[in-house]
This record gives structure tokens, sequence and C-alpha cells, in this order.
């Protein structure tokens, strides 16, 4: 960010705008994050390419972004709604605004659902919504809006993260187990039954584990909401254990990922 990689005005190198995240490239994204053979950044290409998209989306949105369009406008976007504001709320703009920057995966009457997978044992159209990175995101913007004045409430309204630190918990703890012991031990698509239903018992059992941290800590859901949890947490926790069982921290399921899911 210090280098201006991401806005287009040398004078003002901390934004983000739709004209320098157009132009980013495999290359430049590499330099930026100190890409090496020892200090890897897993899906460079797809990074790029989501970056690329993300600027697109941004300068189609005049309403959200401002003119020039850039990510910060979203801030006045939101100011303007007036408080309080639900996180759901911020999630649901993000979703709507950002949906056109996912590669192609599943679409539901030409519109592309974003990180979202099929399963059985779904009734209807089998979907199971997981928007990890939309959620992460949200997430990650709390604070600075907190920060900037405007009161950000019912943080529950959110789900836990279906990636694979908090994922690999359950799995290198024992509380789940794949039904089909191989699948430790080959590349999965992200989109496959085991992974979605992993995915999916990883969402349903973080907030089981947040009750129990809550009971431990004598805290109530307001008092230490889901987000605390996954923060210092079941993250945390899922890295540190990873390491445990294996030397280079990887997680216990190999999904083939390209950058946009993971």
């Amino acid at each position: 960010m210090q280098t201006g990689l991401f806005s287009a005005d040398p004078a003002t190198p901390w934004r983000a705008d739709a004209d320098a995240l157009t132009q980013i490239t495999r290359e430049s994204l590499a330099n930026a994050f100190q890409h090496s053979a020892d200090n890897e950044l897993i899906g460079l290409e797809g990074r790029a390419l989501l970056l690329r998209r993300l600027g697109e989306a941004c300068a189609a949105s005049p309403a959200l972004f401002g003119a020039p369009p850039r990510l910060g406008g979203l801030f006045d976007h939101w100011g303007a709604c007036g408080q309080p504001l639900p996180a759901a709320e911020v999630l649901r703009t993000l979703l709507h605004a950002f949906a056109a920057i996912w590669p192609g995966r599943i679409s539901v009457a030409g519109v592309p659902v974003g990180d979202c997978g099929h399963h059985p044992a779904i009734p209807g159209d089998g979907l199971v919504p997981f928007h990890k990175l939309c959620q992460w995101m949200v997430y990650s913007l709390i604070e600075p809006l907190l920060t900037g004045g405007l009161r950000v409430v019912e943080l529950d309204g959110l789900t836990g993260l279906a990636e694979y630190r908090n994922g690999g918990l359950f799995l290198d703890c024992g509380i789940i187990a794949p039904r089909d012991p191989d699948a430790l031990h080959r590349p999965l698509d992200p989109l496959s039954e085991p992974v979605v239903e992993w995915r999916a018992l990883t969402v349903t059992l973080l907030d089981h584990l947040a009750i129990l941290v809550r009971e431990r800590l004598g805290k109530s859901a307001d008092e230490f909401p889901l987000v605390k949890v996954l923060e210092g947490g079941s993250w945390a926790a899922g890295r540190e254990i990873a390491f445990e069982h294996r030397t280079d921290g990887s997680p216990p399921l190999s999904i083939v990922s390209d950058g946009t899911l993971f």
C-alpha cells in the first residue's frame, strides 16, 4: 500500500481506486507481497484477476463507489444509510457489488452466486452458501468502520468462516472425520461433495464452539460475539495444531484452489 499499488494518484498512495486496480498484474502483486520460493503466495494469477475484476466492479457502480470510483466510497454510502448498520447489511452490499468479480462457478437464473456449493442432503436446488471471502471482508471492515464513526451492530448476523484453518481445527482434533479416509491423501476440487460437506460442518461447529467458549469465559453473545471466537480462537488454534500435525503447517485436506476461494 505504501508504494501506491492500488492508487492511480501518486499524491494519495494509501487509497484504492478503480483505475489502479484494473491494472494489477501477477508480477506487480508478487512484487508487492515479496513473493519468492521461500515466501510463496498461493494463487497469484487468480488473486490478480480478482483485483482487476474488483476495479471493474468499482467503476461500474458510481452510486456505491463515487467519482472517481474508489473502494473508500463505500464508507460514504453506508454513512448515508443511517445508523445503526447491521453487519448483514454490509455483507448484502458487498455480495451485490462484487457478484461479478468471482470466477464462474455456480449461477442461479443467470446470476453468479459466488462462494456456494451443492450438496445432495440439501432439498430443492441443493445450494449451500458460504461466502467466506466476503464475510471475512465484512469482519475486517468492522473495526475501521467503527473508528470512522459508524455503529456496526448485530455481528452474529454473519456466520463462521468456512475455510481451512477453522475446518482444519475440527479435523485435526478428531471432532469430525472424512467418511472416505482416502480424501486425506488426494487433491480435492473445492466444489466436490467432501469439501462442501466439510465446510458446512465447519460453519455449524463454530456456532457450537462459540457457545462453549462463552460458557467457559462467563460471557454473553453480545459481550463475546462469534467474530472474537474466530479472530483469537479457532483460526489461530487451527493454524497452531496444523503445524503440530504437519511440519509445513498445511491443512489436513488438500484443496485445488486458485486463490479466489481460500
